[in-house]
């Protein structure tokens, strides 16, 4: 679709937070990059909002960008409120009846509720073209992943559906792939042969902060591991491209995911989980999170998590991928780390105790760095590691706007295919059913450590 036709973007769940703080700026920043592109937001909830303060929730979220004049008043002067009960089925039709095409419905809401309107969107008669827009967990397991995908093929074909995984546009992922495919000197390398493990790391030193409604009922794993960290991963992994295009990057991307597995095919080894217990962060001081407001300890939800997988392909079998991402850590920690191994022969003389080369690419902020081993200072024959580090330029526009350029244009290049939502799922229901059946001891960690003591990154590859 041409970035110059009108396009109506109707956000259901146009009340809540994730509307407030990461959507509208999100198509903000697309608009700064963009001023002329058309666009007319509707929003629609149960939450009764005037439309004074419907468009001061806009105007805010543009003014964080912030969102030049003349797009921001042309959004201003279109964009309206429409207090909906989205589960029934008349205000719902009401609703998308008073709206022309092309329609992007973007679901801002819980899954149970999209599930529910999903249902009723199969009796409704939509505009030709229109796009549906959902944010994970696309279903609960496997099962339910597939399930949910049947339905919204009732509703939409899939090149009209958009599984929105905000870390496909994060500027330092897209990088990715031109770090990949541009640079002579690491495509020979990029393989078992040269590679020892892999680890990508999603620590961050926030607590719950008030997402226990969420989060509680989610876990690290579920709300990290099973969905962005695997799709990391999968860019990662994933073999050339012919061109830079939805199908060829989708392509490649799923057959990475069909061929992930748990390392050693055993949950019980491959996997470790933990939970914060009381603890301070900088001059913050941190509850046990059994004790965070709106926390169900009898869910013994983990707050970290980590599970080893493998690639079984020609180019990476036998190379463990780490996962993990926990919160309340002392010291945040974004990246991915790929260790390369020892070389073959190092000649007699030389002294060196230094750890493997790696390759570091830092997701946020974004940084690639290579960590090398070459002559100490004073004597030659000793060796060190020295750092070559590139900083990256911020993206031009926030991560959602990226992901919502690519919804409003119809290019499905950066969304979740159907079969991959259903891989991640396959690949990490084993893991979810030995923790519920506690066969995965739960560990703790005082907040603002590291972690439980003996699976730090880079000391936990199982053997």
């Amino acid at each position: 679709m041409a970035a110059d036709e009108s396009v109506t973007l109707l956000i259901l769940g146009a009340g809540g937070d994730l509307t407030h703080r990461l959507l509208l700026p999100g198509v903000g920043s697309l608009l700064k990059i963009e001023p002329t592109r058309k666009v007319r937001i509707i929003g629609a909830d149960r939450a009764d909002l005037s439309p004074a303060d419907w468009k001061k929730r806009v105007e805010e979220a543009f003014d964080t960008v912030p969102v030049p004049a003349r797009p921001k008043r042309s959004v201003l002067s279109r964009t309206r409120y429409q207090r909906t009960n989205l589960l029934d089925a008349t205000e719902l039709s009401d609703l998308i009846g008073s709206l022309a095409g092309p329609l992007v419905i973007y679901f801002a809401l819980p899954p149970a509720v999209s599930i529910g309107v999903c249902k009723l969107l199969e009796d409704i008669d939509l505009p030709a073209g229109t796009r549906l827009a959902l944010e994970k967990p696309f279903g609960s397991d496997e099962k339910t992943a597939r399930a949910f995908n049947e339905q919204l093929h009732r509703v939409a074909p899939e090149e009209q559906i958009f599984r929105v995984d905000h870390f496909l546009g994060r500027s330092t992922v897209l990088n990715l792939i031109g770090l990949r495919f541009a640079n002579r000197i690491l495509q020979p390398v990029w393989n078992r042969e040269h590679i020892e493990r892999v680890e990508i790391i999603y620590d961050e030193d926030l607590a719950l902060e008030g997402r226990a409604g969420y989060y509680d009922k989610a876990g690290a794993l579920r709300d990290m591991l099973q969905s962005h960290l695997l799709q990391v991963l999968a860019v990662f992994a994933m073999e050339s491209v012919a061109e830079l295009s939805a199908t060829e990057v989708q392509d490649q991307k799923n057959q990475v995911l069909r061929s992930t597995h748990l390392w050693s095919n055993s949950p019980k080894r491959a996997s470790k989980r933990a939970r914060y217990t009381a603890g301070t962060i900088g001059r913050r001081k941190v509850p046990a999170y059994t004790r965070e407001k709106g926390v169900d300890p009898a869910r013994n939800t983990e707050t970290l998590a980590q599970v080893q997988v493998e690639v079984r392909n020609n180019r990476w079998s036998g190379v463990p991928f780490t996962l993990r991402s926990g919160k309340a850590l002392g010291t945040p920690r974004k990246q991915i780390v790929a260790y390369f191994r020892q070389v073959p022969h190092l000649p007699v003389g030389f002294d060196n105790t230094a750890a493997p080369d790696k390759l570091i690419i830092n997701l946020n902020p974004g940084a690639v760095s290579f960590v090398l081993t070459m002559n100490a200072e004073g004597s030659p024959m000793d060796l060190e590691q020295k750092e070559l580090r590139a900083e990256l330029a911020p993206g031009w526009m926030l991560p959602y706007g990226e992901v919502l350029r690519e919804v409003l244009d119809g290019d499905t290049m950066l969304s979740v295919r159907g079969d991959a939502a259903e891989s991640c799922w396959r690949v990490m229901d084993p893991v979810l059913k030995a923790w519920a059946a506690d066969r995965v001891p739960m560990e703790t960690y005082p907040a603002g450590s590291s972690g439980p003591d003996g699976w730090l990154p880079g000391d936990s590859v199982v053997n």
